[in-house]
């Protein structure tokens, strides 16, 4: 059977609504008191026979085909595992590489927010605190009666509002509802928190395994996972991974990968960054660090050069060197050098024109 060793599948791009052959990513990000860095990552790829009857299914579900006349799921192949088994692999080696790292909680988004991915993942980082989403649909059990986390919130347990620092900066105005309940799919109590910022109309539902943490401090905590978004725009953009970026094979792949989250690293080692973070004072973009360091390599060169006895004949070899190796290419864009085409009527067919 043939396989895509680039990890690249075709997948649904969000900005324009068609589909790109792109990899997805599965990354573990460590937020501390003073910097945050990626520490692990995982190409995943789907099934292509779970994929092919996920599809089949839809399409049976939608023409109204009884469950029982469906055919059944194929078994899952361990060749293909689930974003949330990468997931806990990522867990289980950054606890391995790194057991003197004391973590206080694990923030994951609505993916993840299963009973077993977060007990597993409580046990392999020998840690209490999960925090993930829950959906507005998902049964609880409140006084020994079913309910919907929609329905509940929104009639029993109704919010307040209340200021809720976010990512340890500004203060947020939001409508919050908490309790701990008895969620069906995980067959345990849970945290939840309904969440719903100023100006939204539907809450948003967080699930939490420590029941003895207080509202806010999960709330708080929860935050701080929109730092992985940060990460990943800074990453796209100053830091050589492009999006729907596709490599030869799964090695190809992983290489130009750490090559680029290295970038990151170093950003963090530059010297006015670093004593910036050791002063305790607010970390400089990386945007900015990227431009500061080109111009200050620049200039080094040009120091470099002016200090040489014989300065203008290594900047003219220098030169030889610029046009041999920055070769301009032809563009298509432009027309100069090619044929444009005639256009112009031409008088022995002007009677066809007449005729229309």
């Amino acid at each position: 059977m043939s396989r895509s060793w680039d990890k690249a599948y075709k997948q649904r791009d969000k900005k324009t609504g068609g589909y790109v052959n792109g990899q997805t990513v599965i990354l573990l990000l460590l937020v501390t008191d003073s910097i945050t860095f990626p520490v692990g990552f995982k190409f995943y790829m789907p099934d292509p026979v779970q994929t092919a009857w996920k599809k089949e299914d839809e399409k049976l579900r939608k023409k109204g085909v009884a469950k029982k006349k469906r055919p059944v799921s194929p078994d899952p192949d361990p060749e293909y595992p689930t974003k949330k088994g990468l997931a806990l692999e990522l867990l289980k080696e950054f606890k391995q590489n790194h057991p003197e790292i004391s973590v206080k909680s694990l923030l994951a988004d609505a993916l993840y927010g299963t009973g077993d991915f977060m007990d597993e993942a409580c046990s392999i980082l020998g840690i209490s605190q999960v925090i993930s989403q829950l959906r507005s649909d998902q049964i609880i059990y409140y006084r020994g009666r079913k309910r919907n986390l929609s329905d509940f919130f929104n009639t029993t347990c109704k919010g307040t509002t209340r200021k809720v620092r976010v990512r340890g900066g500004e203060e947020v105005k939001m409508t919050v509802a908490s309790a701990r309940l008895h969620v069906k799919a995980h067959g345990k109590k849970r945290f939840v928190i309904a969440i719903k910022h100023e100006g939204e109309k539907d809450y948003r539902y967080l699930v939490a395994t420590d029941l003895s943490w207080r509202t806010e401090d999960i709330i708080r905590a929860y935050t701080l996972r929109w730092l992985v978004e940060v990460f990943f725009e800074d990453w796209m953009l100053y830091e050589g991974w492009g999006q729907e970026a596709r490599q030869f094979d799964e090695k190809g792949s992983s290489r130009s990968l750490i090559l680029s989250l290295l970038f990151d690293h170093c950003l963090l080692l530059h010297p006015e960054q670093a004593a910036r973070i050791d002063n305790k004072l607010p970390a400089f973009t990386v945007g900015s660090l990227r431009r500061r360091a080109q111009m200050e390599g620049l200039l080094e060169f040009v120091q470099f050069l002016l200090q040489q006895d014989n300065a203008g004949k290594k900047i003219e070899k220098l030169g030889k060197k610029v046009k041999k190796f920055f070769q301009l290419v032809p563009s298509g864009k432009h027309m100069s050098g090619r044929d444009l085409g005639r256009m112009e009527p031409t008088p022995s067919l002007s009677y066809k024109a007449c005729a229309s």
